[in-house]
């Protein structure tokens, strides 16, 4: 497999330091403000990335950390909804968000209040290295001290933006950047933590170095984020890490941002959509569809045109498996399609992969045309694993269950009536009448399970549905 590693600004083979146990740490949400679908196209690229190294590999240890304390995070706090209050309310929001459009939890999803002892051991070790220092209560990362400052980004100090502080006293160089704060008289008492340097907090960067560390070790196989990161954030974080001594992250990948007329979408622009309002337009399924379509790398200028392209894709895969079911062809799970997953090795090409699955989907439906039942199962379970790894079979469980529409209810509506019918017929020891309805069930491609608690029914590749007691 190869992934383009940001560093090197080339791909590399991706070799793991543990082939048995990939590991990951992706810098997650400033729980600042809810999620607009810029930071949904994020996370959803390492998904489908986590997602493929569980195919491959097996194995994955994936951590994305929730910045719960920052600058922006005070700002927005007010007299009633204090920082903690708004941080936890901004970051279910993200949850929620995440879960809707299919992304997997994390492995584990560390907050920065919780690293606060880890932060501070490794500011200390900058101070015992020579590479920062205290000032005033501050502690700065002294940028001049570590010659490869810049590698990440491929630029010189001396070109380099001096790093932003509200109040840079004893500050040697601009580009010198915070590593602990000092309390300001301005801010709440509950954001403030005793430390050797005196009380105050971590600064943005030694946040994500800690934990890191604290949970993947010194050294990790990747280290991803989105392409706005890049500087200050990870280029600061490589240089900490590195000049405390620690390997760090092997590869580095970015995913690109999603734009609005070619202009990065951003909350600071007012140019944003909402995850929430788009949400509550679109089915979640669609979204993730739009917001994968694209290759991970590149930016995404999103339309409505984007979701409407989604939507007509998805059924391409629906109106086929549903096919396949209904002939009586559906159950066959295997994978060997080695395009798509030359595709997915190839720096995780998800619109070649895409066209791999359309590819099949058109000899699949030629299949059934055809009346050759047996080349069409062998399609529809290449089918079903691929978009599954992809995470958008949609006639999966996961997307079945988030299916409110009113065709469902008038599915499940009519089932219910037959299957009470049928346990009528039952009662009245209409054998012949109770089989007739049983069939005809069947013949729609839903399949019914009796059990103890009652009868249950199920739509090809869906959850459980109605039950008679």
């Amino acid at each position: 497999m190869k992934l383009y590693d940001t560093k090197a600004q080339e791909l590399r083979d991706f070799v793991p330091l543990d082939a048995s146990n990939v590991t990951i740490y992706v810098c997650g949400p400033t729980v600042q403000s809810g999620p607009h679908i810029g930071h949904l196209r994020g996370a959803l690229s390492f998904d489908i990335l986590r997602r493929w190294f569980s195919h491959r590999f097996g194995r994955v240890t994936f951590v994305r950390n929730v910045t719960d304390i920052d600058d922006k995070v005070l700002a927005n706090a007010t007299a009633d909804e204090p920082w903690w209050a708004l941080a936890y309310r901004t970051e279910l929001e993200f949850s929620r968000a995440y879960a809707a459009i299919g992304i997997l939890p994390p492995t584990y999803e560390p907050r920065a209040t919780a690293s606060i002892p880890q932060m501070q051991e490794l500011i200390a070790r900058l101070i015992e290295e020579g590479h920062a220092y205290a000032a005033a209560g501050d502690v700065y990362f002294d940028v001049r001290s570590w010659p490869a400052y810049g590698e990440l980004t491929n630029q010189s100090a001396d070109a380099m933006e001096p790093a932003v502080d509200a109040d840079p006293r004893g500050k040697r160089d601009p580009r010198d950047f915070a590593l602990w704060k000092s309390a300001k008289a301005d801010e709440p008492t509950s954001a403030v933590w005793e430390s050797p340097w005196g009380a105050g907090r971590p600064g943005w960067h030694i946040e994500c170095s800690a934990m890191s560390r604290r949970y993947l070790g010194p050294e990790f196989d990747i280290h991803g984020g989105g392409l706005d990161l890049r500087f200050p954030h990870h280029e600061n974080e490589l240089a900490q890490s590195a000049a405390a001594g620690d390997a760090f992250a092997r590869y580095w990948v970015h995913n690109g941002l999603v734009t609005v007329g070619d202009q990065k979408m951003s909350k600071s622009l007012g140019n944003f959509l909402l995850a929430e309002d788009v949400l509550a337009e679109r089915d979640p399924l669609v979204v993730r569809y739009a917001l994968a379509a694209a290759h991970y790398r590149s930016n995404l200028d999103i339309t409505a045109s984007s979701f409407d392209e989604a939507a007509s894709a998805l059924e391409r895969i629906r109106t086929f498996l549903q096919r396949t079911a209904r002939a009586g062809a559906f159950g066959w799970f295997s994978f060997g399609n080695d395009d798509f997953a030359a595709a997915m090795d190839d720096d995780l090409g998800v619109p070649q992969a895409l066209a791999v699955i359309h590819a099949r989907v058109r000899d699949g439906n030629t299949a059934l045309d055809a009346g050759d039942l047996e080349t069409a199962r062998t399609i529809a379970g290449e089918v079903s694993v691929m978009a599954g790894i992809l995470g958008i079979d949609p006639l999966a469980r996961e997307w079945q269950a988030q299916d409110a529409s009113g065709e469902a209810s008038a599915l499940d509506a009519l089932i219910q009536t037959m299957i009470t019918q049928r346990a009528q017929a039952r009662a009245a020891k209409d054998w012949v009448g109770a089989d007739r309805i049983r069939d005809a069930i069947a013949a729609a491609g839903i399949t019914l399970e009796d059990a103890a608690d009652g009868t249950h029914w199920n739509l090809a590749g869906s959850q459980p549905g109605a039950k008679e007691n």
